[in-house]
């Protein structure tokens, strides 16, 4: 079958979804590794019509002008911060991402990094492999308890919605902060209300400008003392310097599936603090969710070429 054009994938994807792609002639390159470089992106991405990043590749001008006949970026992430929208905007390319999708695999990871900070399952763990467990005793590794706890949600979009249902199911008493107050049964706080009262802060908002660092020195320490935080969004929203300064003292714990650097290096501090649990960005990685992404990213992307209006459009 002659080729109708070239199809950039930056990694590998569960599922079929990329034969859609190939039975309609297209010539699918795929990356496949762990990495891709910022020397390999700006070079495979050459000749391609199409364009499925993950949000590790940082799409801008750049990349964009590598391939002049770039029509569609379609984004394999809900969030699209890795994508310069302007530039895409510029050049006519149209940019589409997977909304929805991983609302409930993300607010599943949400609850367990809460429940693993709480509960101090990752230091119970690592004591009981060290071979410490020598016996039960009425004070080892006391935790918090979720029962009657506030839990304070940070953007309250699909997927704050989604942990807000899952935290009442533990009875925990659920608060929300967002640009708006929405028609919720939960209370709408200020951000310093909510920071100030809340056991657990749970952020779900995106990363822009407005956001970036949202979670600062100032307002980390203005957390309730001995509380949690959990950041299933964006690494970028919190300070990561102020947050280990936080850990030593002032706060119970974190739960970070996202950080600021990502990857967060070998050796950083936060991996010596016992209360940071730390996971590598899963918070959409049940095998069905992931494959639904791909199935989406590939409708996007071959509805822009066919020339209609993807069903997920960002520009």
């Amino acid at each position: 079958m002659l080729s109708v054009g070239k199809i950039l994938v930056t990694r590998s994807l569960p599922g079929s979804a990329l034969e859609h792609l190939r039975e309609r002639g297209y010539r699918v390159e795929v990356h496949e590794g762990l990495f891709l470089s910022r020397e390999d992106l700006l070079k495979k991405v050459e000749g391609a019509i199409g364009l499925i990043p993950t949000v590790e590749d940082r799409v801008d001008a750049e990349v964009m002008d590598r391939a002049p006949g770039l029509k569609v970026i379609a984004c394999y992430s809900v969030g699209v911060d890795h994508v310069d929208l302007e530039a895409a905007k510029a050049r006519g390319i149209r940019v589409t991402h997977t909304p929805g999708v991983l609302t409930e695999a993300t607010a599943d990871l949400t609850l367990a990094l809460l429940l693993a900070v709480a509960r101090r399952v990752a230091e119970g763990v690592d004591y009981a492999r060290k071979g410490l467990w020598q016996a039960w005793h009425p004070e080892l590794l006391l935790g918090m308890d979720l029962e009657g706890a506030t839990l304070g949600i940070v953007g309250m979009g699909r997927i704050g919605q989604a942990v807000a249902k899952r935290a009442e199911a533990f009875g925990m008493r659920v608060v929300y902060t967002g640009r708006t107050p929405k028609p919720l049964p939960y209370p709408y706080l200020s951000l310093e209300a909510l920071l100030a009262t809340s056991d657990i802060v749970s952020l779900h908002t995106p990363l822009t400008l407005e956001t970036h660092r949202l979670m600062n020195r100032e307002r980390l320490f203005a957390m309730k003392p001995g509380s949690i935080l959990i950041n299933t969004a964006r690494g970028g929203l919190v300070d990561t310097e102020a947050l280990v300064e936080a850990l030593r003292g002032h706060l119970f714990g974190a739960g970070l599936d996202v950080t600021d650097p990502e990857p967060l290096p070998r050796g950083h501090p936060l991996y010596a603090l016992p209360n940071a649990v730390i996971t590598p960005h899963i918070g959409s990685a049940g095998r069905r969710t992931r494959e639904r992404m791909a199935e989406m990213a590939v409708e996007n992307l071959l509805a822009v070429l066919e020339g209609r209006e993807p069903p997920n459009p960002v520009v």
